[in-house]
């Protein structure tokens, strides 16, 4: 057996022995900075990034089975709340965050309440998630208090570089996305395996036989809703400060969503490695196709990447439809995640 089939094994079978593994994966990268200059560290800091948004969607989908195609709206909520409030307050990210979260869940609240409430689900639910992160950006786009369409900026030297106002280089935003990732994944591992996570699972595979067993059945959606929206928002601060810089049209914009969702998607829906692995691969290639195609073109071509990611999603649901987690664990003759 090698290391690899080894190491995967021991992830399937013992939730003890996956943080042992998560160990040895946050060893290597912590001290992978030092063989990485300012554009690679930038391009971790996106994997890590993606993996953590693809798993607080998964939440979401993947556990739950509640599609939702606005996840942006969190993003950008977090993002404004948490700029907003340094800026124009003085209030350290680091504190922002405990708002930007409160208000991400409770649009994720109002936006659960109305779906599960009136028995919008599926396709029609999704529709709703795009709606409310569409309205949102039309009303962001208006509101001057913030900037409106033309952006709101985060001052580059605010806080003198502090870390703890996530004001810094590459080499800061990859460690604390690095820490983000590790921590959505710890508690999806948590979450995965509790009580709620078992009534999730059971929500995904038969609501109707979930509620016969007594499960609350629209409690249970709610609190994926709101648990998806919070860990999402988190990531949204820190994106907002990475870039220094906000415009609506982008930050609730349906394709940043799409975006969002695919590392899990070709990862493997509702296994906790498929986001991290789905980040590694989509990342790194989508990045280099954009640098690539600005090189032949002599310049940018917006969403060259997205089109990458469509043929990538496409030659997925052809050879492995599950994802390439699902996929490879059979291809190495690993046993089945248990819940």
């Amino acid at each position: 057996m090698n290391p690899f089939t080894l190491l995967a094994r021991l992830v399937d079978e013992a939730p003890r022995r996956a943080l042992v593994l998560l160990a040895v994966l946050v060893a290597v990268l912590l001290v992978a900075p030092v063989a990485l200059d300012r554009y690679l560290l930038s391009v971790f800091f996106l994997i890590f990034w993606f993996a953590t948004v693809g798993q607080a969607w998964n939440v979401m989908m993947g556990l739950c089975g509640q599609l939702s195609l606005g996840h942006a709206l969190y993003v950008g909520l977090g993002g404004y709340v948490g700029a907003v409030l340094w800026v124009k307050f003085g209030i350290s990210p680091a504190i922002a965050i405990v708002p930007a979260v409160l208000v991400a869940m409770a649009f994720g609240a109002a936006i659960g309440w109305l779906g599960f409430r009136f028995g919008i689900e599926g396709v029609y639910f999704a529709l709703l998630t795009i709606a409310f992160a569409e309205v949102t950006r039309i009303g962001f786009d208006n509101w001057s208090y913030v900037g409106g369409a033309a952006g709101f900026f985060i001052p580059v030297t605010a806080g003198g570089g502090s870390a703890i106002n996530l004001r810094g280089g590459p080499l800061l935003f990859y460690y604390v996305a690095l820490a983000l990732m590790v921590a959505a994944f710890v508690i999806c591992a948590a979450l995965r395996r509790s009580r709620l996570g078992h009534a999730w699972l059971a929500v995904r595979e038969d609501p109707e036989a979930a509620r016969a067993l007594g499960i609350n059945v629209f409690r249970a959606k709610m609190a994926a809703v709101i648990v998806s929206s919070a860990m999402t928002a988190v990531a949204g601060v820190v994106y907002a400060f990475y870039q220094s810089n906000l415009f609506p049209s982008q930050s609730f914009d349906i394709a940043r969503s799409i975006e969002m969702i695919l590392a899990p998607i070709i990862g493997g829906l509702g296994t906790l490695f498929g986001p991290i692995l789905g980040a590694f691969i989509l990342t790194p290639l989508g990045q280099t196709l954009i640098a690539l195609v600005e090189k032949i073109a002599g310049r940018a071509i917006p969403g060259v990447n997205l089109v990458f990611y469509g043929a990538a999603l496409m030659v997925m649901i052809w050879f492995a439809p599950n994802g390439i987690w699902p996929w490879l664990k059979k291809k190495l003759g690993i046993p089945e995640e248990r819940s």
